[in-house]
């Protein structure tokens, strides 16, 4: 009888620590709330930057990959200027435009971060995804910043690494 009630005891603490993972976004811009009926480009300095971000990797052979989770940072570094997104398109590896986060102009507060999530099931990006941000900022001000995180835990492993945005010298707006 004893040894029973440690087997049931271990099978619930067992039962009760299994956490189930949800994939969808937990952090969810709503950019209607951000949106802008029209920007004045003639007083904002227009550019645009590439960020490289892999929701899969490869291990070992080409055959077996990672999927990963990739958290893509939009960052104002500005004290007291907002910067302006007019466009973050995501491609994937063979250059195939997938999905526009930003379709009209919408605002980053001065210090905000704001972020888009790739989930982890989601494989359309491939090995080689990729976004390019189209942005306005107030002449003399910094230009934002993007970086992304991909990450992927199973069991105790777990790999991440980052990559950070370049701005582009010759695009066309």
């Amino acid at each position: 009888m004893r040894n029973l009630f440690f087997l049931y005891t271990f099978f619930i603490c067992f039962v009760s620590c299994d956490k189930t993972y949800n994939n969808t976004p937990n952090i969810k811009v709503d950019w209607s709330k951000r949106t802008l009926k029209s920007l004045s480009k003639d007083s904002l300095q227009n550019g645009a930057s590439y960020l490289a971000v892999y929701s899969e990797i490869y291990s070992k052979t080409e055959h077996r990959s990672h999927n990963l989770t990739a958290t893509v940072s939009i960052r104002n570094t500005n004290t007291t200027d907002s910067v302006y997104i007019s466009k973050a398109t995501y491609y994937n590896t063979e250059g195939k435009a997938i999905r526009n986060y930003i379709n009209q102009p919408v605002y980053i507060a001065p210090m905000e971060t704001v972020e888009i999530i790739i989930n982890e099931n989601d494989d359309e990006g491939g090995s080689g995804a990729n976004f390019i941000f189209n942005w306005s900022i107030p002449k003399k001000t910094n230009t934002p910043l993007f970086d992304a995180v991909m990450i992927s835990t199973s069991g105790q492993q777990g790999l991440s690494f980052t990559t950070q945005g370049k701005q582009l010298k010759n695009y066309d707006y």
